[in-house]
């Protein structure tokens, strides 16, 4: 499913004539995807390794104060809708299937959780679990940060290094 949304999302933004870099700085940003999906897109664009870790983070990192201040409000306001109210539900069990480890662990918690480049990980699912269970903003926004550059890292040495094999 992520391989199928990385190639709509990078047709779509190249038939808009986005440059390489914004394609790979957009992608890193869009929740599903992120740097999983920018970091293996920059690769099979061709862009230099060191310009495709750079974007990749930045593209990551983004979105992280902005769901961290916002998704509480946002939220609160989505439940006076229904549909709205049971795509809020949705999203908050799924924190909760997290709930133990980020209670017990907080700030190693959602480092690890946005570190571990696997789907349902990530910058997204980090901030959505950190605003669902009143984590300190600071503590949040220092976890989910230090997370996506792990991830970014371990992106990087998969894209460039073994898949550089393969390609």
């Amino acid at each position: 499913m992520t391989e199928k949304l990385a190639a709509k999302l990078t047709a779509l933004l190249a038939s808009l004539h986005f440059s390489h870099e914004l394609i790979v700085l957009f992608l890193s940003a869009f929740p599903i995807m992120e740097v999983r999906g920018g970091m293996i897109v920059a690769r099979l664009l061709g862009m230099a390794p060191g310009k495709a870790l750079l974007l990749g983070i930045i593209g990551n990192l983004i979105p992280i104060p902005f769901l961290i201040f916002l998704l509480k409000p946002v939220f609160n306001w989505m439940r006076k809708w229904k549909k709205f109210a049971k795509l809020v539900e949705s999203l908050e069990k799924k924190a909760y299937k997290k709930k133990e480890k980020i209670e017990k662990y907080q700030f190693w918690g959602i480092l690890l959780l946005v570190a571990i480049p696997l789907p349902g990980t990530g910058a997204w699912t980090g901030c959505l679990v950190a605003s669902v269970f009143d984590v300190d903003k600071k503590i949040s926004i220092l976890a989910c940060s230090l997370g996506v550059l792990s991830a970014s890292l371990i992106m990087w040495i998969i894209s460039y290094g073994f898949l550089g094999m393969i390609f």
